[in-house]
């Protein structure tokens, strides 16, 4: 059962898979970003965006999967640091903060995160 602890955190959630799933979110988002600018750059910058894009996904890929975990369970957790993550590039990156509607779904993404890390 996913209840037992260890330290503190619930079993499915050592402190080295939350870190697994934050680096995850920071290189989906990030790749996401990358082939973002990419797409609207000039020729040799459009050409060092798409594929560094290109490498972040794939290291994304390879980070998330190679865990033994059940990652139907993780997922609610990860999306939560997907979501930060991806909100924090598009601020400090786009120049576009969240808006009000953005905030109140991500309080209910937060939400839900912590409905399956505590019940999980």
């Amino acid at each position: 059962m996913i209840r037992s602890r260890a330290n503190g955190f619930p079993k499915m959630l050592s402190p080295f898979t939350a870190l697994l799933l934050f680096l995850s979110a920071v290189l989906e988002a990030g790749g996401d970003a990358l082939v973002r600018k990419g797409l609207h750059a000039a020729a040799f910058a459009r050409l060092t965006f798409l594929l560094s894009g290109a490498v972040m996904l794939f290291a994304y890929g390879y980070v998330v999967n190679t865990p033994p975990w059940d990652f139907g369970r993780l997922l609610g957790v990860y999306v939560v640091f997907f979501f930060l993550v991806a909100q924090a590039i598009s601020w400090v990156f786009f120049g576009q903060p969240p808006n009000g509607g953005t905030l109140t779904g991500g309080a209910l993404i937060v939400a839900g995160g912590i409905v399956v890390f505590i019940r999980g």
